[in-house]
Formats: structure tokens, sequence, C-alpha cells
């Protein structure tokens, strides 16, 4: 009489188990330690924009005594074109007047971005823009966001001679922008951000590291 065969159960052992789960932690601690690396790299990099763009302004000052965008001497300077014929002949004189995502292109805000152009401070196109293209004019930081420069104070009471902006700023970069320059307090110090209400910042508090703002920081 033929005994039964015993049926061979298969399956994993705690061990093999053990191996796929440090397999998978070890992925996820790497695909986490490289958005951290790319974050940080993208914060650096606009924090090389404010201080870039602050150096910049500050060069052509030195050089022509004006700043760029309010420049009266502009065309004896640089040379006539198309946008600096259209330069505003009424000034406030040392004050750059406009907001800093203006798309009106006799703003002293926006021409500004064509007077270091031609300077020869910074790279990118200095010929008129097209009606439809005044957006895309500005130089872009490392999110795709917009760069920007005021006189005004985006937040009353916050001191300074000028106000360097940014958009498509998450939080948490945004955080890490203001703890490596100044607070990390978005509501206080020489750099803040919060959400954009033309023409005012109202700070983030709390932040959302995943919510776009603004980034300010004044000079």
């Amino acid at each position: 009489m033929k005994r039964p065969m015993k049926r061979q159960q298969s399956g994993f052992t705690l061990v093999e188990i053990a191996i796929v789960l440090v397999i998978i932690g070890l992925l996820l601690g790497g695909v986490l330690k490289g958005q951290e690396l790319i974050n940080s790299a993208r914060a650096k990099a606009m924090i090389n924009d404010f201080r870039n763009t602050a150096t910049m302004i500050a060069a052509y000052q030195d050089r022509f005594r004006a700043l760029p965008g309010d420049d009266a001497g502009v065309v004896a300077h640089l040379g006539a074109t198309a946008v600096l014929a259209t330069t505003p002949a009424v000034r406030t004189g040392g004050l750059i007047d406009g907001d800093w995502d203006s798309v009106v292109l006799t703003d002293e805000s926006l021409l500004l971005w064509q007077h270091l152009r031609l300077a020869n401070l910074t790279g990118g196109n200095s010929a008129a823009p097209a009606a439809g293209n005044i957006a895309d004019w500005p130089p872009r930081n490392a999110e795709g966001g917009r760069i920007g420069v005021q006189g005004a104070t985006p937040i009353a009471g916050w001191p300074g001679r000028m106000f360097i902006c940014q958009n498509n700023v998450s939080g948490r970069i945004a955080q890490q922008i203001d703890t490596t320059m100044d607070d990390g307090n978005a509501a206080t110090g020489s750099v803040r951000f919060g959400a954009w209400a033309t023409p005012v910042l109202v700070p983030a508090v709390p932040v959302v590291e995943n919510t776009l703002y603004v980034a300010c920081a004044s000079f």
C-alpha cells in the first residue's frame, strides 16, 4: 500500500524577507538622499541668483553712477535702442520703479535687465521683446521662476533700497534659502517669502513645504 506523498509548502523565510526589506530601505534612502541633494543644489543656485543680481547692479552703479533701469544717461552710456528710447523721462532717482514681475516694457524694473545686458554684466537677449513675450524676457531661476528687482518695499516697515525677488520657489527650498542667508523666519530679517498679492508680499506662516512662494531679499 502506497503512502500518501506529503506536500511541500514553499514560501519566503524570515531571512529572505529581511533581506528584501533591507534592499527596499536602501533604495528608498537613496531616492530620498538624491532628492535632498537636488533641493540643496537648487537652493544654492537661487541664493547665487540673489547675490549675483545685487553684485551686477552694484557694478553698473559703480561704472555709471546710476541704477540700471533708472539711468537718466543710459543712451549716452549704452547707446540708443528700441527699448531705451522708451525709457521714462521722469524718475524718482536712486529707486527702481515698477513691480519686480512687471510686464510693462517701460517700467524701470523691466528695463533694468536690458541695461545690465547692454553693459555686458549679464547674459541674455538685450533686444526689445515682442509684446507677447515680455514675461519670458527676464532671467529665470533653477525652478523656472522669474527673477526681478524693485525699489518699493513689498512689506511695510521692511528696510532696504532694493528688493530682489524670485517666484516658483517651493516652501522647502524657500526655508533652506532663508536659513542659509538669514534667520530662517519667513516673516522677519533680510530674506522673506510668502504669497505675492501685488504689490504686497504676505509671509508664509506657517510654511507649507509643497506650496510655491515668492522669495525676496533686501539689499
